[in-house]
């Protein structure tokens, strides 16, 4: 009768442990390809990036960067990761240019088998669901910042946990101890309650620790995986050397989350009256802070697989990608570009040669949406080998980016200011000894007409030079006749009809002819006294613009 009901318990619970892996099965064959329905912790997800020494990458993306080309929203829309430790890694990745052709070349036979192998991909997914926990996050911490340090007085933590061993076993034989054992545990009790502050901090990390080095154990079987690290069972083993310290941190979680009330009281008590979290506290970070390297290691290489899979699962949901054929040539040459982040995007087509690119239009006819659509493939094409079109070649580049500038009134800087400083940046860059990428919208737009056409002609020319690549958009026209020499000329435009405005958002060669603004104040409903003396005054300007360009153009020649 026993026998049954222990048979039919094991029964059910490795029904529930079947039906739980399936379910989970079918959510990650029906999720791939998709995007993520999650929430997006930025502050958590940096963590790793912010502390991370970049410095021997090509080129890590600024903030002022990442702001301008709407980062955070292309993470959002890129990231198809499994684990908090992979989602921490591929924002790294994102965030840094490296030159790496070995390292591609591996990624991609890596991600061709995760493609072609779904049983594979899966059983992969599922290890790297173990790190799907908030607390995953915390796993950077134990390589990356600084330990708690014991307090000087240790030695009596030590001192009280051996005295109250001492007065348990002597109080069975002379129950006066069981009384000095009483007056031990008051003091002790204290002590264990101000070391929770400091428990805090690790019990969500240090268990994670565990996960994470027993995943990549599991991993690392895979003889393409081996490839990412051969060393790596060396790290895994050293970290293992604490597995047992660590396991309690682990108990200690799970007493807090799922057992009864009773045993959690007993343990707790059991912990008190041998201070045995602050002595198992303080052992294990002292351990752990010889093998920051170690764990690193161990994070890297589930990252990065779990990164791989991001991609492939990216690709395998995209209608058109390409791979970027990246070489040591000066021109960008793409062919049916969208930008990632819009729904049907119209896609165009251009070759940055000899010549940048200078683009007008009227507001809303895609030109920033056309400059950010190369910054984005550029960066994509660059850090996960993937663009969004048909066609891309490109050299290593460095992005830079003065699209999105606004007054800092906490520093007390105005918008123009804040866009001198930009791009005195780039002029800086510019002689780097590097092939860059200059994005620039409306340049120098916080200042008046005459300074702002001469501020920037004198400065997209500077930019141009040296092999450098500019995508610059303006409203000024007398820029198009300016730098004709140095810029090719491409432009937007829109469609004007009795009461309706249109766009077709396609790239178009040549400068801008037809100007619509004062039209699109006239379909809106706009005073007629108002439309007319603008219609006049623009006619006066022109007249003005027609003398001073023949002038300037007499003088030059």
């Amino acid at each position: 009768m026993i026998k049954d009901i222990i048979f039919q318990i094991k029964y059910t619970f490795s029904q529930v442990k079947f039906n739980r892996k399936k379910e989970l099965n079918k959510r990650l064959k029906e999720s791939f390809g998709n995007l993520k329905n999650d929430s997006f912790d930025f502050d958590s997800i940096e963590k790793y990036f912010r502390k991370k020494d970049n410095s021997k990458a090509y080129q890590v993306l600024s903030d002022k960067t990442c702001n301008d080309l709407d980062f955070d929203d292309l993470f959002m829309f890129l990231d198809r990761t499994h684990s908090k430790v992979g989602q921490q890694y591929f924002y790294n990745n994102l965030r840094t240019i490296q030159a790496n052709e070995k390292q591609t070349k591996l990624n991609e036979e890596i991600i061709k088998e995760l493609s072609e192998n779904p049983e594979l991909r899966i059983s992969v997914q599922n290890k790297l669901e173990k790190l799907k926990h908030k607390d995953a996050y915390y796993i950077s911490t134990l390589f990356q910042e600084e330990h708690l340090n014991p307090p000087k007085w240790f030695f009596a933590i030590k001192f009280l946990s051996f005295a109250s061993l001492v007065s348990l076993i002597l109080g069975f034989f002379n129950p006066i101890f069981f009384i000095v054992l009483l007056g031990v545990f008051c003091i002790n009790f204290v002590l264990h309650y101000w070391n929770k502050n400091n428990l805090v901090q690790y019990v969500g990390s240090i268990p994670q620790l565990l996960k994470l080095n027993n995943v990549a154990s599991h991993l690392f079987t895979n003889s393409l995986f081996k490839k990412l690290n051969p060393d790596l069972p060396k790290s895994i083993k050293l970290i293992n050397e604490v597995k047992n310290r660590m396991s309690f941190f682990s108990l200690e979680a799970k007493l807090q989350g799922e057992f009864e009330i009773i045993a959690w009281f007993i343990f707790e008590i059991f912990k008190t009256m041998f201070l045995l979290e602050p002595l198992l506290l303080f052992g294990v970070l002292k351990r752990l802070n010889t093998k920051r390297s170690d764990i690193e290691s161990v994070f890297k290489f589930v990252g990065h697989i779990d990164t791989l899979i991001s991609i492939t699962s990216l690709r395998n949901g995209l209608a058109t990608f390409c791979l970027p054929i990246i070489n040591d040539g000066d021109k960008i040459i793409t062919k049916d570009i969208s930008h990632p982040l819009i729904f049907n995007c119209t896609t165009n087509s251009i070759e940055i040669a000899e010549k940048s690119i200078l683009l007008t239009g009227s507001n809303m006819s895609g030109k920033t949406s056309f400059i950010r659509a190369i910054g984005l493939n550029v960066i994509t094409g660059l850090t996960i080998n993937t663009c969004f079109a048909k066609s891309m070649t490109l050299p290593l580049l460095k992005v830079f980016s003065a699209i999105r500038i606004s007054d800092d009134l906490m520093n007390d800087k105005s918008y123009y200011f804040e866009e001198v400083l930009t791009i005195k940046e780039m002029l800086e860059e510019r002689e780097n000894g590097n092939k860059n990428l200059f994005l620039l919208d409306e340049i120098f737009k916080g200042t008046n007409t005459v300074e702002r056409i001469s501020a920037g002609k004198s400065v997209l020319s500077a930019l141009s030079k040296n092999n450098n690549k500019v995508l610059v958009s303006t409203h000024d026209i007398e820029l198009t006749d300016m730098l004709s020499d140095e810029y090719e000329l491409y432009h937007f435009s829109e469609t004007v009809n009795a009461n309706s405005i249109g766009f077709d958002y396609k790239l178009k060669e040549g400068k801008l002819k037809n100007r619509n603004a004062i039209r699109i104040l006239e379909i809106n409903d706009y005073p007629k006294e108002v439309v007319k003396e603008a219609i006049g005054i623009a006619k006066e300007l022109d007249k003005t613009y027609l003398v001073k360009s023949t002038t300037n153009n007499n003088m030059y020649n």
